[in-house]
């Protein structure tokens, strides 16, 4: 067995290998087709050092992003090739490819960055932060209560976008000698504000369930995946009833740890596939797009495992359950909607379906998910939390002009790094 795991991983590594240097010369072909960015152009840049992959991260901030760029010119930094081909393609923002500290620098020195954004905690957005006369601003990829939420990590930026009071006191537990009236700004959900998109099939009398499992984690205390546990037995048993219509939405790394996993994924788009050929008019959705938005507000009932998927469906205020893990180790937090959701255990398909069925129509759970709602975001009036983030940028950029005024005779120091630039890492690390 582990010789056969070996071989698996030298297999893959060669691969890998080969797609990166292939996505090299693809990335460098696609920057030569490109106009050269505006000098002193952009005030906001959004910093990105992942592969493509984990472009799930960056992808739910595009609306928020282009609605805010038409005051603040918001420019995405890119520092893995895959991770630039596909921004290249589906991104309503600009994109610089800065795969190295040199190219790196060169942006930073051609452009007027006065904030940066960061989605996630990669160990790279070190090369980024040390550069002075910014604000590096942390505002993460989706509000939830799963241990990444509480890291000390937050104390590295200049301040952090949040949700609202619940992240609050969440951080409040955990960071020591934290200015939270400062550095913390909530702001609410603003992608809320933009939970729409065509519908990829024709509403009908059908009751709409979105599934939409996190992948299987990589240590015990994050085995929140539902789709081996409850997965396979719960869309086969709503593929069945004739009056469900699944939209099911994995997320993209499932199976990516555990072989067994990604085929319980892959048996379940099979069984959504024969249920669409034997009844065209069902359309059921396997959907693995980049958008995310007319899931969450279309959907009558939303099943999701523990993760930020369970507050991205909390703040559209409809019927929602979260799937209980089944690994002895997995961590729930009990101080916060987690201690009062509506939970799905893992039993057979028609225990699961009658749960389902269930939430979906009982006006006292609708009623207690008010209370959390508010908790966890404030007022979610359309329009509200937009407004809110747009009033944080402008506080920061005021912040910003601010300590430029009162530092303007200093003298700038070059924060070329050699060592930092001869000792980055390749490219295929980050792809």
């Amino acid at each position: 067995m582990a010789l056969r795991n070996d071989a698996r991983r030298a297999v893959k590594l060669a691969r890998d290998i080969l797609r990166n240097r292939k996505a090299q010369r693809t990335v460098r072909a696609r920057i030569a087709e490109l106009p050269p960015l505006e000098p002193h152009k952009y005030r906001i840049g959004v910093y990105f050092a992942d592969g493509k992959v984990n472009l799930y991260q960056l992808r739910q901030w595009y609306k928020p992003l282009a609605e805010l760029a038409e005051t603040h010119p918001v420019l995405i930094l890119s520092r893995a090739s895959g991770a630039a081909i596909s921004l290249f393609d589906e991104s309503p923002l600009p994109v610089a490819y800065v795969r190295r500290v040199a190219d790196l620098e060169r942006v930073i020195h051609e452009q007027d960055l006065h904030v940066v954004f960061y989605v996630n905690q990669n160990a790279k957005n070190f090369q980024m932060m040390r550069y002075g006369r910014r604000w590096h601003v942390f505002i993460n990829h989706g509000e939830s209560d799963k241990m990444y939420m509480t890291t000390n990590q937050f104390k590295a930026y200049d301040y952090a976008l949040i949700a609202g009071d619940a992240a609050r006191n969440r951080l409040e537990k955990v960071l020591w000698d934290y200015d939270f009236d400062k550095r913390a700004i909530p702001i609410g959900r603003p992608q809320a504000d933009h939970y729409s998109g065509t519908l990829p099939y024709t509403p009908d009398e059908r009751e709409v369930v979105l599934y939409a499992p996190t992948w299987e984690g990589d240590r015990g205390a994050a085995a929140y995946g539902s789709i081996a546990s409850h997965g396979v037995a719960l869309v086969q048993a709503l593929l069945e009833t004739g009056r469900h219509r699944v939209v099911y939405r994995p997320h993209p790394r499932s199976g990516v740890v555990d072989h067994e996993y990604g085929a319980a994924n892959r048996a379940i788009i099979a069984a959504i596939a024969a249920a669409n050929a034997a009844d065209p008019t069902a359309q059921h959705v396997y959907d693995d797009g980049p958008d995310l938005g007319w899931q969450l507000a279309a959907a009558d009932v939303a099943i999701v495992d523990i993760s930020a998927m369970v507050y991205d469906r909390l703040a559209a205020g409809r019927p929602l359950l979260i799937t209980k893990p089944v690994h002895p180790d997995a961590a729930i937090d009990t101080g916060g909607y987690l201690s009062a959701c509506e939970w799905l255990d893992a039993g057979a398909g028609d225990a699961m379906l009658a749960r389902v069925d269930e939430v979906a129509h009982d006006a006292e759970a609708l009623e207690r998910l008010g209370y959390w709602v508010e908790r966890y975001f404030g007022d979610t009036t359309p329009g509200v939390t937009t407004q809110r983030f747009h009033a944080a940028v402008d506080h920061l950029m005021a912040e910003w002009q601010r300590f430029a005024d009162l530092h303007a005779d200093d003298e700038e120091i070059d924060d070329h790094d050699v060592e930092a630039e001869a000792n980055e890492e390749s490219d295929e690390a980050l792809d």
